[in-house]
């Protein structure tokens, strides 16, 4: 039942399960006040929950930031007596301009709409955590926040900007306005707040503390015990339970069918790697001259024009990332089906680097959205997005989507049934 102040947790023990490798973990919340972490796979867990002012304050700055970015132009450049200007959303309203519309959706969805709802779901459950009663919404929406995290990517806008000023800057003589520097403080006070959400914790502090099972034990694991952990409130219930009984979230156990899942994403992802890197990601066209620019042709450029830093970005972001995070989840995949001892510190290493980088990839995509809104100057000189845009942006949303539909409790799972002597020992 809910709880409109939960109870201090000082000295408090809790069983809390860990949804990387479904370790049943006796945490202290007393120990200390950073984040706690399971003592065999070493995910953080949760921190201690306490009264946050800091968190909806940065919330709150960082959605005026994005609205002072809105209003003012972000970057301008001046180029044989001609002027232009281009503010963030003309981003994406110059990809819809030229029958782009899926990316320009991609764009504004990524960098504005989703950062913003998830900026005012923080300030509308700290209102209702001082508020006496939670105000109307405030659950559905924390449920919610961790969903949106892995998608919101003004950090990488961010970094597209400063990549295609690079690109640019000898070509026209460039400015950096005042939206330039609003947004990019908007984007690291979101990233600092992203940094500072936990959702057990939150959930701690919504509904109080956890309900411990009496047939509950640490040092198992949730499963070998018919218990299954809620990866969003941390709650332990019953084995067979479809949707958790403290936060209403879906609870994920083992589907049979979820390396399927994501050999068919990997596959796709597969299919449209190849229009990415063959077709054109934008085109130049001036005075009547077009010009084709792939993937693979942009790295180049900047090589010959001696900016290997900013090549060397492109490639890894565009052509290494998307490449490697394909072949880790395969093996990923294959690791879970495998009979023999496995390093499980390294196996978890490589999927948290794999969800992590994955995003990053997309600042191929938001460099040809910052020069296309750029270059617009009729005749003279203009660039229009390319078809190998779309793919690219394809590539990079299904193995977001593989990276976290793969289950790695699956590789802790096939461990376990290895016989006692040559299971991997695991370091508390």
């Amino acid at each position: 039942m809910a709880q409109d102040s939960p109870p201090t947790a000082h000295n408090q023990t809790l069983l809390l399960p860990c949804h990387e490798c479904d370790l049943v973990c006796d945490i202290d919340l007393g120990e200390s006040s950073g984040w706690l972490q399971c003592p065999r796979c070493r995910h953080p867990l949760m921190r201690q929950a306490q009264s946050d002012q800091l968190t909806p304050a940065l919330a709150f700055t960082a959605l005026i930031l994005l609205g002072l970015s809105l209003l003012f132009p972000y970057i301008g450049f001046e180029k044989n007596g001609i002027e232009r200007a281009m503010t963030v959303t003309d981003a994406a309203w110059e990809l819809a301009v030229y029958h782009h519309p899926s990316l320009a959706v991609i764009v504004i969805a990524t960098i504005i709409v989703i950062p913003a709802l998830y900026l005012l779901s923080i300030c509308w459950i700290h209102l209702s955590l001082s508020a006496r009663r939670h105000l109307p919404g405030s659950l559905l929406l924390a449920r919610w926040l961790p969903r949106m995290q892995p998608w919101m990517m003004a950090d990488v806008f961010a970094i597209a900007a400063l990549v295609s000023l690079v690109k640019i800057v000898a070509m026209a003589h460039i400015q950096l306005l005042s939206a330039f520097w609003t947004f990019s403080g908007y984007a690291l006070l979101l990233l600092i707040t992203v940094t500072r959400m936990n959702t057990v914790s939150l959930w701690q502090r919504l509904l109080g503390n956890l309900q411990q099972p009496d047939s509950a034990r640490s040092g198992l694991t949730a499963r070998s015990q018919g218990l299954i952990g809620c990866q969003w409130c941390g709650q332990l219930q019953a084995l067979g339970n479809h949707h958790c009984q403290r936060c209403h979230s879906t609870l994920h156990g083992r589907h049979p069918l979820t390396l399927q899942r994501v050999w068919a994403l990997l596959i796709t992802a597969i299919l449209c790697c190849f229009p990415a890197h063959l077709f054109p990601i934008m085109t130049t066209t001036s005075l009547g001259q077009n010009e084709p620019s792939t993937i693979i042709a942009g790295v180049m450029l900047f090589m010959r024009h001696g900016d290997w830093p900013i090549a060397l970005i492109i490639f890894t972001a565009s052509v290494l990332v998307p490449f490697g995070k394909i072949l880790a989840l395969g093996w990923l995949c294959i690791a879970s089906r495998r009979r023999d001892t496995l390093d499980m510190k390294n196996q978890m290493a490589l999927y948290r680097i794999t969800e992590w980088v994955g995003r990053w990839s997309m600042i191929d995509v938001f460099v040809v959205a910052i020069i296309v809104a750029l270059f617009q100057m009729g005749n003279i000189l203009t660039v229009t997005p390319g078809v190998g845009g779309v793919a690219f942006s394809a590539v990079v949303i299904f193995t977001m989507l593989a990276a976290h539909q793969f289950d790695p409790r699956l590789i802790w799972d096939q461990q376990q049934k290895l016989p006692p002597n040559t299971q991997p020992e695991h370091q508390p």
